[in-house]
């Protein structure tokens, strides 16, 4: 017998597939690879295709799906979230192990192109590393989405946002040369913009214990309507209220621009500090989740330089119904 919340969550599921299927990140990313890519470092370049976007997807969200239908309603059902988890943050640690391979790679590529030579065997060098860059470009670029699906399925399923514990002149003879330096350039500049977001700011804080994730994700998509190009700057606590809103700013069909404001150090000092830094930031919005002193502090700062607030009090949250029914089965 499937009890009415096992229903709900699953016709979520179900919307949530009629609402993804053949999304344009799939199709960009599995669509459209490549003529030629290495899979491995040390391989030739091979001409295999990528996997089908509607079936990548489809099993991407059927991954952890399966796990939630085979544990919901069993003595095992508690820890179907936790199991979940852990296969999103699998592709998570993939895409973070490509990337450290693809900024080798980027490295020994802007050497190269540094220290131009006129020989056949340095533009074919250069055309070989570049080929080896964009390959794990495209290779972290498929987990990446892969994984947001993933997460998308694991919000819909478990109720929580998932989120992790963690130019120049062309000549015929230097061509290749001009292409390496036009693709670490454009390379350059989405790092840039991935580490140093140039929209709108829209601040947001809140403590480490804080349930209700529909009421913050309301009022920040409520916020991205009106601002589309918006960065989302937080406190990056790692639970709780930060740890919702960064799910919701990573989370499929929004993937708005977030930056972690963590405290480094301890004392209210420090936290006051970075408070005023956050503020110098000059946000066009700010919401914040009732918590200890740093809230309250960020909150009169905020409202003496202007800056419009959303606040939320402790008891505005809906009622926690997962730590009630751990609680009810607790008594039993």
């Amino acid at each position: 017998m499937t009890s009415s919340s096992s229903v709900h969550r699953f016709a979520d599921l179900k919307e949530l597939y009629a609402e993804m299927t053949a999304t344009p990140e799939f199709r960009a990313v599995f669509g459209d690879p490549e003529h030629l890519s290495i899979m491995q470092p040390g391989e030739e370049p091979t001409d295999l295709e990528m996997p089908d976007p509607l079936a990548a997807q489809a099993d991407c969200g059927g991954i952890i799906a399966c796990i939630f239908d085979l544990l919901t309603d069993t003595r095992l059902e508690p820890f179907a979230p936790e199991i979940a988890w852990g296969l999103v943050n699998s592709f998570h640690f993939t895409a973070g192990k490509l990337e450290r391979q693809e900024d080798a790679l980027a490295q020994d590529l802007g050497e190269l192109a540094r220290n131009p030579e006129m020989s056949e065997v340095y533009a074919r060098s250069l055309e070989d590393k570049q080929l080896a860059c964009r390959s794990v470009a495209e290779q972290r670029e498929a987990i990446e989405t892969m994984r947001d699906f993933a997460a998308a399925t694991y919000h819909a399923l478990s109720g929580w946002p998932w989120s992790p514990s963690r130019g120049s002149r062309a000549s015929k003879n230097i061509a290749s040369q001009v292409d390496a330096l036009d693709f670490l350039r454009a390379r350059s500049l989405a790092a840039r913009e991935r580490h140093n977001p140039q929209g709108p700011v829209v601040i947001f804080s809140g403590p480490s214990v804080w349930h209700d994730h529909a009421m913050i994700f309301e009022r920040l998509d409520a916020i991205h309507a009106r601002v589309p190009n918006m960065t989302l700057v937080t406190t990056g606590q790692r639970a709780g209220a930060d740890a919702i809103a960064a799910g919701w700013a990573g989370s499929a069909g929004r993937h708005v621009p977030l930056v972690a404001f963590r405290l480094y150090g301890s004392g209210m000092k420090k936290a006051f500090d970075r408070n005023r830094k956050l503020v110098d930031l000059r946000p066009v919005e700010a919401v914040l989740c009732e918590g200890s002193g740093v809230q309250a502090n960020l909150y009169q700062s905020l409202r003496q330089a202007g800056v419009p607030i959303h606040a939320f009090r402790k008891t505005d949250q809906t009622a926690d119904t997962v730590a009630l029914r751990q609680r009810v089965r607790g008594r039993v």
